[in-house]
């Protein structure tokens, strides 16, 4: 499984039992815990009681904050406003908007950023506990209700300025079943839990991994590669001993290749490469030969621009930078152990005049020592090794100059590159003493211009960065040692894992992981704060066979290149992310979203199977557990009546059950053998009895009993109704709606809408959307229901009989009205979306007179339906508002706190909270908390920013709006036929207007897409709705340019309850 994620445990008990940590298992303090919740109870189990607990008063500490809320002065608040217009930019606000939150952090207790008892208890404190449930035990009581659970916190001696809402709402976490009592093992388990699931969090948020198997092109037989290098310009360059040149994508794909060493005539050795590295602001690129030479070549050509030559040794590693304006340095490193360092000026007019000298084996050639004598050219070497160079690298951020060798005292040298100014005399004397000119000998660095590291076995290879103040070296001996620099006693750190010497190292400081490469062609990522190994690729999973010779890693195209009998490409696996300015509260596409009234707190769910806790009264994350599906998406989600347990379906056809607070899988609901992908879910109460009911491509009705009684682990459902199996759905259901007491609808993807009644399990009626009439294409003929919604107020209402109980939502964005009595039968429908996008979300509010709909590309409609469709219409209902809530299709919407707030998700990562009229609060994850009861702390009057430069969000035009028919298209089109005679062409290099399948696959695209969905899964439908192209949009006809007036009238726009992207008007 990638990223060596795994199946989440079904339960905590059985991991309490064998768990052999110290450092977290709270059971191997206080003794064992005897099974987990539901099973057999001990010996003094004491049957239920009317001590029943009441949730009524859970967060009654938030009267005294709206008191407080209520206390700030009206005037100070519509300053706040009117100090902070619509920003164009993301920007943090005024100071006096900071200064008052900031004035609500400072107060602990009276705001929301106080700690959780899990949080400020100590070891101390949970040994207090465990007395008090002994002491309970001997009196044969093993279960504490609430007021005895209260009593024994308060006497905790680091709890006792705990609130008892805090205690409250930590009993009703551990409290999930709703008895009213709990015991010790499972306010174990809820502790043991919460800490391990952060542990999971902490530890998902460091992973890291490579897609396997590589990418691999083989290379034709010959030389190895000795070097990879990707200069600025997007290409990859090879280097082979051979002096064979080729430039490669970034996906491996051959451009060209030269062999830049010309043939020699018969009898003379042919010449061969050491090391090479571009130098891109000159386009060229310098390549060290065996022949004691250091050739200068064109980068784009390969043509042979110069040559120095009569080199004392043969350079080996190749370095260069820029230094400055027309400036540069040269390093190399030899064969008697010498660091070579050419400093240049004037490089552009030196390689020029080079260029014009007698050329040798058809290149121009000058002599080092030649080349020095210029006042441009400076050339240092120093005695850094008593071996052969490894690798030579020079640092400007230090600046110094590192080297490598295979000896051990002297395996690596932090080495200055100007002499001090008593070695300054001595090489002055040399030079006197060999004759005029500059010298080329060898001197030694005095010892406090150099640091010199003693590294067992020498040092192969290494890499230094400047931010982490961090430097790693890997040798023959296997390991990774992490020094500080300028520190060469004792590393840091020490990272086992290769088995084979290290070939190549890399850090990533962005990302704060080392890449390391061994001789056996495995791969590793190490975490460099913790200092473990995330990840290891070894040869048999990447594929990459034969000798390793070369290896580069690019950030920039987040990949890991190795050359060895091929040329490989090990990309790492990576997760979108935001583009620019974008706040997200997932990293992945976020399905489905709720609202938890008991906790006052957000669960989302993405693909990722991550579900995320949030505290609606500042937006905060509180908890966060993965792999709740294992690697399938989490599809839909529902709340048990009493809002302690939540329930998700996957697309691995299972529904699990929660303990939410802290990520315990309480039950797993499934059919026997492979299980199709659950679309949605709902609870059910019926005769006082609740039921979990789920529909998917299984194309049947899924009923799974919700009892105490019932305490398997693994629930299979109840027998299918017999008119289910013969005459039900034909294809895929996509949703479910239930209406009190006995009703239910489900809506399928070829149309179908069932009703059936759930006490005798007969259909009551059943519907067929009607298609759209505006156009007779396929796409548009997409009848698929993708959600349903009862008007229950006026369900089983006699006066209004006849009226349209269901409500559902149609092709190309209209609204369906049906009546469900008497057979049932069509109503009305409107068209509700503005752009003709297919609706995918609906929500009522309580009185059911506002209807709020929402498209696939994030506009958010809310239409008056009081008194509509109650007979025939002709008119659609009154547009009460409208606003963009998202650039991607929306996947939930809530209204809560007595149809108060709004809430959100979307395809596009983020879950946001607004007010009923469209007042952006913010979005959950964003580093600025709100309080839900202060309007000043709101994001309102802005808009997130990725909404305002979105193209759709553009206000409408008449010149845009204008239908155009037949005739405008052949005209547009000769015009552009004409246009392309004159010679008017679309370069093979311009991105295209359009974007495909796979450039959306890529990220390139995700909010553009006009047309309508027509996948046959709702998630398919939401989560693919913008990979087709604009052609189910209207084609903009050419038109004059329109000359505006000089003058506008200004507009007229309240302080607090208007905006220009929230219109309140009906018509517009």
């Amino acid at each position: 499984m990638p990223l060596g994620r795994k199946i989440r445990a079904s339960s905590a008990g059985a991991q309490l039992e064998t768990h052999n940590k110290q450092r977290c298992s709270i059971s191997t303090e206080f003794g064992p815990v005897h099974g987990a919740a539901g099973q057999k109870r001990g010996p003094g189990y004491r049957q239920p009681t009317d001590r029943v607990l009441h949730s009524g008063s859970v967060f009654s500490y938030l009267d005294s904050r709206e008191e407080r809320s209520q206390q700030l002065p009206n005037w100070l608040e519509r300053e706040l406003l009117r100090q902070e217009p619509r920003r164009h930019s993301l920007t943090l606000g005024d100071v006096a908007k900071l200064s008052m939150r900031q004035r609500y952090r400072a107060d602990p207790a009276g705001t929301l950023y106080e700690l959780k008892i899990e949080q400020m208890a100590s070891i101390h404190d949970l040994k207090h506990i465990k007395l008090a449930y002994d002491e309970f035990a001997k009196a044969g009581i093993y279960m504490l209700d609430y007021e005895e659970f209260q009593s024994v916190v308060k006497k905790c001696p680091g709890l006792k300025s705990v609130k008892d809402s805090q205690i409250q709402q930590l009993f009703m976490k551990i409290d999930y079943t709703g008895d009213g009592r709990i015991e010790w093992h499972e306010f174990c388990t809820y502790i043991y839990l919460e800490n391990k699931e952060k542990e999971e969090t902490v530890r998902r948020s460091k992973m890291a991994a490579f897609i396997l198997p590589a990418i691999v092109k083989p290379l034709n037989r010959g030389e190895p590669v000795l070097r990879i290098h990707f200069p600025p310009n997007g290409t990859i360059v090879t280097l082979r001993e051979d002096g064979v040149v080729s430039f490669w994508t970034p996906r491996l794909y051959l451009k060209n290749k030269k062999n830049v060493f010309l043939d020699r005539s018969i009898g003379r050795k042919p010449k061969w490469a050491t090391d090479f590295v571009p130098m891109p602001e000159y386009n060229k690129v310098i390549i060290g030969t065996g022949s004691r030479e250091i050739q200068f070549y064109e980068l784009s050509t390969l043509e042979p621009c110069c040559q120095l030559s009569v080199l004392e040794t043969v350079p080996l590693n190749l370095d260069y930078c820029s230094t400055g304006q027309d400036e540069c340095i040269i390093v190399y490193g030899d064969t008697q152990g010498c660091v070579n360092i050419l400093l240049m000026k004037s490089v552009r007019e030196k390689l020029r005049l080079w260029k014009r000298l007698p050329q040798v084996d058809n290149v121009p050639n000058i002599s080092i020592d030649h080349a020095v004598q210029s006042p441009e050219i400076t050339f240092i070497r120093w005695k850094s090794h008593q071996d052969w160079v490894s690798k030579v690298k020079y640092f400007q951020s230090i600046p110094a100059i590192v080297s490598s060798s295979m000896h051990e005292d002297c395996a690596l040298v932090i080495g200055s590159i100007h002499p001090s100014t008593y070695m300054q005399e001595l090489m002055r004397e040399k030079t006197e003493a060999y004759g005029e000119g500059k010298s080329t000998k060898v001197a030694h660095r005095a010892t406090s211009n150099q640091t010199v590291f003693t590294v067992p076995k020498g040092v192969t290879t290494f890499d230094f960065c400047k931010n982490r103040n961090l430097l790693v070296t890997g040798g023959m001996d296997k390991l990774l040692r992490m020094w500080m620099p300028y520190v060469p006693r004792k590393p840091t750190g020490i990272l086992k894992g290769h088995t084979a010497p290290v070939s190549y190292l890399c850090i990533a400081s962005e990302d704060g992981h080392i890449f390391s490469v061994s001789t056996d062609n495995t791969a590793k990522i190490w975490h460099i704060k913790d200092q473990t190994c995330l990840f290891t690729a070894h040869p048999k999973a990447s594929q990459i066979q034969g000798e390793l010779s070369a290896c580069l890693y690019s950030s920039a195209v987040k990949g890991l290149y190795i050359a060895s009998d091929s040329l490989a490409l090990l990309p790492l696996q990576t997760k979108p992310q935001p583009k620019g300015n974008q706040i997200v509260s997932h990293k992945e596409p976020v399905l489905c979203c709720g609202y938890s009234e008991e906790f006052r707190q957000v669960v989302s769910c993405s693909e990722g199977s991550v579900v995320k806790v949030w505290d609606v009264e500042t937006g905060a994350q509180v908890f966060e557990y993965g792999c709740a599906h294992g690697e399938s998406a989490i599809t839909c989600m529902a709340f048990d009546p009493s809002g302690r347990r939540l329930v998700t379906g996957g697309r691995d056809g299972c529904l699990k059950m929660w303990n939410f607070n802290n990520g315990q899988c309480v039950k797993i609901l499934s059919r026997d053998g492979r299980c199709a992908e659950i679309c949605d879910c709902s609870y059910l109460t019926l005769h006082r009895n609740a039921f979990v009911i789920s529909v998917g491509w299984g194309r049947r009705i899924d009923i799974y009993l919700d009892s105490k009684e019932e305490t398997q682990f693994n629930q299979r459902p109840k027998p299918s109704w017999q008119d289910d199996v013969r005459n039900g759905h034909k294809e895929d259901i996509l949703c479910i709606a239930n209406c009190t007491p006995h009703l239910l609808a489900t809506g399928s993807y070829d149309g179908e809408i069932i009703v059936w009644n759930v006490v005798s399990g007969r259909i009551q009626c059943r519907f067929q959307t009607p298609p759209s009439q505006q156009s007779s294409s396929t796409h548009s003929r997409n009848t698929s229901v993708l959600c349903l919604i009862f008007l229950k107020t006026r369900a089983f209402v006699p006066e209004l009989s006849s009226s349209a109980w269901l409500v559902s939502s149609g092709s190309r964005g209209n609204i369906n009205f049906w009546s469900v009595l008497n057979g049932g039968k069509f109503i009305t429908s409107f068209q509700a979306s503005q752009l003709k996008q297919q609706i995918v979300v609906l929500a009522l509010t309580q009185d059911d007179s506002m209807l709020f709909t929402a498209d696939h590309v994030g506009f958010v409609y809310v239409y008056n339906v009081k008194q509509y469709a109650l007979g025939p219409e002709q008119n659609p209902p009154e547009k009460v508002n409208f606003w963009r809530a998202h650039i991607s299709s929306i996947t939930s919407l809530k209204i809560f706190d007595k149809d108060q707030f709004l809430l959100t998700s979307s395809l596009d990562c983020s879950v946001r909270l607004w007010t009923i009229h469209g007042e952006f609060i913010g979005t959950f994850g964003q580093e600025e908390s709100w309080s839900i009861n202060t309007p000043s702390s709101w994001k309102h009057p802005t808009v997130p920013y990725e909404i305002l430069i979105d193209p759709l969000s553009m206000p409408s035009h008449p010149v845009l709006d204008i239908e155009i028919n037949h005739s405008d298209v052949s005209n547009s089109e000769k015009t552009e036929n004409a246009n392309s005679e004159l010679g008017v062409l679309i370069t093979e290099t311009d991105p295209p207007s359009i974007l495909n399948d796979k450039d959306t696959e890529d990220g390139t695209n995700n909010s553009w897409s006009l047309s309508e969905p027509g996948r046959r899964q709702r998630h398919a439908i939401l989560k693919h709705g913008n990979r087709t192209s604009l052609k189910g949009h209207n084609t903009l006809k050419d038109s004059d340019i329109i000359v505006s007036p000089a003058t506008c009238k200004k507009p007229d726009l309240s302080l607090r309850n208007n905006d220009s992207f929230v219109s309140n008007d009906a018509e517009e």
